[in-house]
């Protein structure tokens, strides 16, 4: 479970940074990397937005404590 927690964080920190780029610099860099809405590039937000649900999980995880 820690590489897939991990594998997660990794992805979501992508996206995060991706988007401060946006909101920054108008740039998004997986369009730059992967083509406007390629299929590639919807994969990478596909797997940005799974990664964001699973770690929902840990605010869960902490009410329970």
């Amino acid at each position: 479970m820690k590489f897939l927690d991990c594998t997660a964080l990794t992805i979501a920190i992508i996206g995060t940074l991706n988007w401060g780029l946006i909101g920054i610099l108008r740039f998004d860099l997986v369009n730059f990397l992967f083509g406007n809405m390629s299929l590639l590039s919807r994969i990478v937000y596909t797997l940005v937005g799974l990664s964001g649900l699973y770690l929902f999980r840990f605010f869960v995880r902490s009410d329970e404590k």
